[in-house]
């Protein structure tokens, strides 16, 4: 058996006994859709209206993947009035393309996610097994950005007018500072946010940023002609390193610090948060509430999520 057929044959498997009401006034799309899904081994039971969907919530499914824009019952109204007879079936929202504000209202009406149509149905899987998976979790309350994160207040800031020399004793500091929160003990943090006289936030400091400026320019530099180059050879470095860091020493922080970290407001969920850090590659990220940095969420503090998840 290929490797194709046996994920196949486990998503057939994961799919047995899932109940999906299928609510759609597209007849083609609605079918269509609906035998894939059976294909993949769901039981599925269909809805060519709002009205009709309310009559097959008799059917008890185990999520509702609900079209927005029907002719007369709107697909918003439905979920209300599916709330009414089930507040925890999970339902997943089908919209038109680019329909951000639809999707925030179903968002705020209670709908478990959301697709734009026309939509793929592997990926409309994949939601389905999601959502089931995530209702039966009820018991485990997911946190949210401001629950997980180090506040303001316990992290290490600095203005960026500050010396180099400042901010390393501040990093030296944290290497020997014993961090208690409600939620973990660590070694510390090893990063200094920096702010400018303003109270905006300007950017970040790391020992990675030390490191990079602790090298002459001219390593850096692009190299000449063959017939003039130089090459440079570790042997002749001897002591480079101590000179490069006392010539750095007085330099102001804003000379060597790295870009402002991603922002994330405070309600943001912990998958947003995972994608935003591996999508922009950043280990950390600022936290804002009302405009404010309130804390910095770390890589850290998903891996403790992560563990607290597999404790529950």
């Amino acid at each position: 058996m290929s490797s194709e057929e046996i994920d196949a044959q486990k998503e057939v498997e994961m799919s047995i006994n899932i109940k999906v009401l299928m609510v759609d006034d597209e007849e083609r799309f609605r079918t269509t859709t609906a035998k894939i899904l059976e294909r993949k081994g769901y039981d599925t039971v269909m809805a060519a209206s709002g009205e009709q969907a309310l009559e097959m919530m008799v059917e008890k499914p185990d999520v509702v993947v609900l079209d927005i824009k029907m002719e007369g019952m709107d697909g918003h109204e439905t979920l209300r009035k599916i709330r009414e007879i089930d507040a925890d079936v999970p339902v997943i929202m089908l919209t038109g393309h680019g329909a951000l504000p639809s999707a925030k209202e179903a968002l705020d009406s209670g709908a478990q996610d959301y697709l734009t149509k026309p939509c793929d149905v592997d990926l409309l899987s994949a939601k389905i097994r999601d959502a089931v998976a995530a209702a039966k979790q009820e018991s485990y309350q997911e946190r949210l950005a401001e629950e997980v994160m180090i506040p303001l207040t316990n992290y290490t800031t600095i203005t960026e007018d500050e010396t180099v020399r400042s901010a390393v004793d501040k990093l030296r500091s944290l290497s020997t500072q014993l961090v208690t929160t409600e939620r973990i003990m660590d070694t510390g943090h090893r990063s200094i946010l920096v702010f400018d006289k303003g109270g905006d936030l300007t950017g970040i400091l790391s020992p990675m940023d030390l490191i990079a400026a602790a090298r002459p320019p001219y390593l850096s530099a692009p190299k000449p002609s063959m017939a003039d180059s130089l090459q440079y050879s570790t042997m002749f470095w001897q002591g480079l390193f101590t000179s490069r860091i006392k010539e750095i020493a007085d330099m102001k922080v804003a000379d060597i610090m790295s870009d402002t970290p991603p922002v994330v407001d405070a309600s943001t969920n912990l998958m947003e948060i995972a994608e935003t850090m591996y999508f922009q590659r950043a280990r950390r990220l600022a936290v804002a509430k009302n405009g404010k940095i309130v804390g910095v969420v770390r890589e850290q503090e998903l891996f403790f999520e992560i563990g607290r998840i597999l404790a529950n």
